[in-house]
């Protein structure tokens, strides 16, 4: 695809850049980040979910997402006033501190839900109950696996097509089953799980900046 906004075009070539490694699944990331725009130009979410490392890149990208990443995103006329309705005495005040977001849940944050469902029905069932839960046609489904297959995280990928949402695999290796179960894979080039790590960060680093410079504008 071709990136439209100038920004979001420059965040790519950067990461390209600074990881020539990466020119290899250019066009995947391209894809990816189309996906995550037609999500939120419809009004849907991000849900997001791996395993180890990947359940803290989970929730590393919910961080990037929900507040400002590299610009602050101010709130709009319209929301400071409906806030100020709200509150007269700190409604100013709230709608300084607050910032715009993209609608992004992690699905490895939630112990008390995730816990009951394992120890009541199967622990490798736990983000398929939430993206059943959560899950609307027209939001992603991220799924990060170094391997591409783990157990937990397939299911969740057919509960997200069962629920007519897009699948964006975030994986390394040989792309595993998820890669071929996903609407995009982004298979970052290693074999090795920490080298894999080390490369999906600055993927979604630069996915989380390409969104933000199509949405926010200081």
């Amino acid at each position: 695809m071709t990136i439209s906004n100038r920004e979001a075009a420059s965040q790519l070539e950067t990461l390209i850049g600074r990881y020539p490694v990466l020119a290899p699944i250019r066009q995947d990331i391209e894809e990816a980040y189309g996906i995550l725009k037609d999500c939120y130009d419809g009004g849907g979410k991000l849900l997001i979910a791996g395993n180890g490392g990947s359940c803290a890149d989970s929730q590393h990208i919910v961080g990037e997402l929900m507040k400002g990443f590299c610009k602050r995103r101010p709130l709009p006329e319209e929301a400071r006033r409906a806030l100020t309705d709200a509150d007269p005495e700190a409604g100013a005040e709230i709608a300084d501190k607050l910032q715009e977001g993209l609608m992004a849940i992690a699905l490895t944050d939630h112990q008390a839900l995730n816990t009951a469902f394992a120890n009541d029905v199967d622990p490798n069932f736990c983000f398929a109950q939430q993206v059943w839960g959560y899950g609307r046609k027209g939001d992603v489904l991220l799924a990060i696996s170094t391997s591409g297959n783990s157990r937990n995280l397939m299911y969740a990928v057919a509960a997200a097509r069962a629920k007519g949402m897009k699948v964006i695999g975030l994986t390394g290796k040989d792309g595993g089953r998820l890669a071929v179960a996903a609407d995009c894979a982004i298979i970052a080039p290693s074999q090795e799980t920490y080298m894999i790590q080390e490369l999906h960060l600055p993927i979604y680093h630069a996915l989380c900046l390409m969104l933000e410079d199509t949405y926010f504008h200081e």
